[in-house]
């Protein structure tokens, strides 16, 4: 576990930031917290509206991430906030439990949240962070990409003014295709407008705050133009004022509780990979220690914060976190600032977003998910690198568009366990040969002019020695036995396995008979003395001798070469005394 200099006590990492702090970084802390600010709020307007939660509700978690994050987090220009991601997972959750009273929502959305929170808090106490690493980068990156493409098609109808109907995303894409001609038309002009400055600003002034340019030039063009009386959709009501404790509602959670625990570990999975690579990354480049037990406990009280009021899911914002670190944050007071600011536009300006056009809401959401979730580039990478990856995320994207965002979720789990299952129960055991003129042994597959020795063939073995492998190492060297002619020694190279259990260790005793049967030396080389410490017990190296355990291949195959001529010469010799004994 590594551990940041400075650190508080009782795990409040910030109080050790204090101690130390440099009154030189105070301007740079300043700046980032609310160039920071500047952008999640407008952003976290989109997110509220992905969850389906009261706008407000979006700034109430953006605010307890990043104070929370900012107190017991241990990476210094981390982000704290709701995601794109985490708040198409909450909309799934929302959809799932046939929820639609927007009180019951928020309060549902709040209730995942919390849940998220302990979960997360339970996971770091007990150090099983590592469960997150059963959802695979490729499934992430297929279900995020899927995703998108479920919160697209669900805002193109604030577009176009129109009502759709529909029980997954392709059959919504259908019916608002049928609903055109009757789209509204003022609508479709103001939402064409925001998606080309939306988009138009990313592609030509990638730096310019892009949702903050919309928000603000959707409220003008709306008071100049008075778009709610032309038939444009308003957002309505957002009241100003500050968050206040609310414990979600807990029959409501107990009246859903599948879909609350499914959601909370989809929420966990998601927020515990993105938090720790981003928090790595930065600390990284900053050169100083994080203590990623503390970040769980970190984003755990962010999440629970969050949820007791009325919030919604925050993990790390990579993009907010890149603006922090480039604006000058040196510690957790640049994120302290930027939800301070985010309180103080509650306080004073919240009411300004009721006459934000929905449609430009909509353009906002459709960026966030396509900049956010659609990684083109990744998705190219696996084809190229990986085609099974590849196909796993594609498997996601379909899951996800027919089955929902909290099905594609399940999916991938079961996508990433099958793959794990499959790797490790088909481990590779290739064929050497040696490199000419020197003592190397190398994939014979790879390299085909290599050397092959007379009658002894050399597999290497690739993973664990376990229940689920057993059978395919006996299998493997039976074929060697049965397929190879004139075989007198096999050497099995067990550098790569370093576990072995107990069925292991009795299917290399029956390997051990297998060869004495055939009339086959089989010889063991670069044992892990953990491995070898298993097998001494079971009395297999007992009973195949330790004289057959060899450092390297080379010795062994010197080894079994000197045995086959003692072996040939004794033959020879008792052929020539067999006529004088005539």
């Amino acid at each position: 576990m590594t551990r940041a200099k400075g650190r508080g006590p009782t795990g409040v990492p910030i109080i050790g930031q204090f101690r130390s702090y440099d009154r030189t970084w105070l301007r740079g802390d300043l700046i980032a917290g609310v160039t920071v600010a500047a952008l999640i709020v407008p952003k976290n307007l989109g997110y509220a509206g992905i969850a389906g939660v009261p706008l407000q509700n979006g700034l109430y978690a953006a605010a307890a991430g990043a104070i929370v994050y900012a107190i017991f987090g241990t990476c210094r220009q981390i982000s704290m906030g709701p995601s794109s991601g985490l708040a198409a997972v909450a909309a799934s959750a929302v959809l799932a439990a046939g929820i639609t009273a927007e009180q019951d929502v928020a309060s549902f959305v709040a209730g995942i949240t919390l849940a998220s929170g302990i979960l997360f808090l339970l996971l770091a106490v007990l150090k099983m962070g590592w469960i997150a690493q059963f959802l695979s980068r490729a499934v992430v990156t297929g279900f995020l990409f899927g995703a998108a493409i479920d919160v697209v098609i669900g805002e193109l109808p604030k577009l176009t003014g129109t009502e759709v109907t529909g029980s997954n995303p392709i059959q919504e894409l259908w019916s608002w295709l049928g609903t055109l001609g009757e789209a509204h038309q003022a609508t479709v002009v103001v939402g064409v407008i925001a998606l080309v400055v939306v988009f138009g600003l990313k592609a030509i002034a990638p730096r310019v705050p892009g949702a903050l340019v919309l928000v603000v030039g959707g409220l003008l063009a709306a008071a100049l133009f008075d778009l709610g009386a032309k038939g444009v959709a308003l957002v309505g009501d957002v009241p100003s004022g500050l968050p206040s404790l609310q414990v979600p509602d807990g029959q409501l959670m107990w009246d859903h509780v599948g879909t609350v625990a499914v959601a909370a570990v989809a929420l966990v999975l998601i927020g515990f990979s993105q938090t720790a690579g981003d928090a790595r990354a930065f600390a990284a480049k900053h050169r100083y220690q994080i203590d990623i037990n503390q970040e769980s406990i970190a984003q755990s009280l962010a999440n629970i914060a969050a949820g007791l009021f009325k919030g919604m899911p925050v993990s790390t914002s990579l993009s907010a976190s890149s603006l922090n670190d480039h604006s000058g944050a040196k510690t957790g007071l640049a994120s302290l600032t930027s939800g301070v600011t985010v309180l103080l536009t509650l306080l004073f300006l919240a009411p300004l977003f009721s006459i934000l056009p929905k449609p430009v809401l909509a353009a906002l959401i459709i960026e966030a998910v396509v900049m956010g979730m659609m990684n083109v580039p990744e998705m190219r990478r696996l084809a190229r690198v990986q085609k099974f990856d590849f196909w796993i995320a594609v498997a996601a994207i379909i899951g996800t568009l027919i089955f929902g965002v909290l099905a594609g979720v399940v999916i991938g789990i079961g996508l990433s366990l099958i793959w794990l299952v499959r790797v490790a129960t088909h481990p590779e055991m290739p064929s050497l040969s040696r490199e000419p003129g020197t003592q190397v042994f190398r994939e014979s597959g790879e390299h085909p002019d290599d050397e092959t020795v007379p009658g002894i063939a050399v597999i290497r073995f690739d993973g664990g020695l376990f229940f689920a492998t057993a059978d395919a190492l006996e299998d493997r060297l039976r074929e060697v036995i049965q397929t190879t002619r004139g075989l007198t020694g096999i050497v099995l190279d067990c550098g790569g396995i370093n576990f072995v259990d107990s069925q292991g260790a009795a299917k290399m005793a029956d390997i051990v008979s297998l060869a004495r049967e055939a009339d086959v030396n089989l010889r063991l080389t670069r044992l892990k003395p953990a491995v070898r410490a298993v097998l001494e017990r079971d009395g297999v190296i007992g009973r195949l001798g330790a004289e057959m355990i060899h450092g390297n291949i080379h010795r062994a195959v010197e080894a079994e070469q000197t045995d086959a001529q003692k072996q040939a010469d004794a033959e020879q010799a008792d052929a020539q005394t067999e006529p004088d004994a005539s």
